[in-house]
C-alpha cells in the first residue's frame, strides 16, 4: 500500500536506481493513479535531479540523468501502431537510455524482457503491483 505521493515516488526511486541500459518500464494505472509521480520518482533512482513533468501533450521527454537518459513517454492520447511515429527503435537502441512508458497500450511491441507496473486507487492512498519480466524473458 502507498500511502501518499511521497510513498509513490520513493517505489519508483528504488526501481530506477536497479534499471540499467536497454530496460524497459510499462505504466499501467487509470488516471491519477500516480504514474507520473512513479515515473518522477523512477528519474531521480536514475540520476537525474531536474523537474520531470507528464509528457501528456508533449508525448515524450528525455531526461539526462548521471547514470541513464530516463526517455518518459505517455501514450494516452494516441491510437492504432505508433511504433514508427515516436522513434521507438531509436529510443530502445540508445546505448545509455531506458524507456518510462505511460499508458503503453498503442505500441503493441514492446521487448519481453521489461517491468510492468500497475498502479491502483485504493482506500488509503495506491495500491502498485510490480512484475519484473527482465530475468524471466
Amino acid at each position: 500500500m502507498l500511502r501518499s505521493s511521497t510513498e509513490t515516488e520513493a517505489l519508483g526511486e528504488a526501481l530506477g536506481r536497479g534499471l540499467r541500459a536497454g530496460d524497459v518500464v510499462l505504466l499501467y494505472g487509470e488516471l491519477g493513479a500516480g504514474k507520473t509521480t512513479f515515473a518522477r520518482g523512477l528519474a531521480r533512482g536514475a540520476g537525474f535531479r531536474g523537474r520531470v513533468a507528464s509528457p501528456t501533450f508533449a508525448l515524450a521527454h528525455a531526461y539526462r540523468g548521471r547514470r541513464l537518459t530516463v526517455h518518459h513517454l505517455d501514450l494516452y492520447r494516441l491510437e492504432g501502431r505508433v511504433d514508427a511515429e515516436l522513434g521507438l527503435e531509436e529510443i530502445l537502441a540508445d546505448p545509455r537510455g531506458i524507456a518510462v512508458v505511460e499508458w503503453p497500450g498503442p505500441a503493441r511491441r514492446w521487448p519481453a524482457r521489461r517491468v510492468e507496473v500497475r498502479l491502483y486507487h485504493a482506500r488509503a492512498g495506491r495500491r502498485a503491483v510490480v512484475r519484473d519480466r527482465r530475468r524471466t524473458a
